[in-house]
This record gives C-alpha cells, sequence and structure tokens, in this order.
C-alpha cells in the first residue's frame, strides 16, 4: 500500500438513539446512529414504525378504518 494516502484508523465510540453504545474501530472518534442491532427490528423481531417527519402517523390516519 502507498504510504501517506490513507485515514487513520482509531477507536470509535458509537452511541444509538436508542441508548446503546460501543466501541469499534473506524475513521471517526465517534458515530451517531439512528437503529442498531439491538433496536432495529429484523433483530429483535418486534414491529417497531422508524418515524420520519410524521409519515406514519399521517399514513395511519389516511387508510385507518372509518366507523
Amino acid at each position: 500500500m502507498k504510504q501517506g494516502i490513507h485515514p487513520d484508523y482509531v477507536d470509535c465510540h458509537v452511541k444509538c438513539g436508542c441508548g446503546t453504545e460501543f466501541m469499534t474501530r473506524g475513521t471517526r472518534k465517534e458515530i451517531h446512529v439512528e437503529i442498531c442491532s439491538s433496536c432495529h427490528p429484523f433483530y429483535t423481531g418486534k414491529q417497531k414504525f422508524v418515524d420520519t417527519a410524521g409519515r406514519v402517523d399521517r399514513f395511519q390516519k389516511r387508510y385507518s378504518k372509518k366507523d
């Protein structure tokens, strides 16, 4: 590999929106993520809506059954 063209590879602190924190290695010292493996529906088996700008709420309101 060429010398001097690669970024530094350092310990990285990752923070998730659910409150989970863990250490890994990367090119940044700190990373903030919205969903991690401890809160992602695929890994937890629980259905969870990830709402961005109220889209899920608007969808449910629009297509809910009317009595």
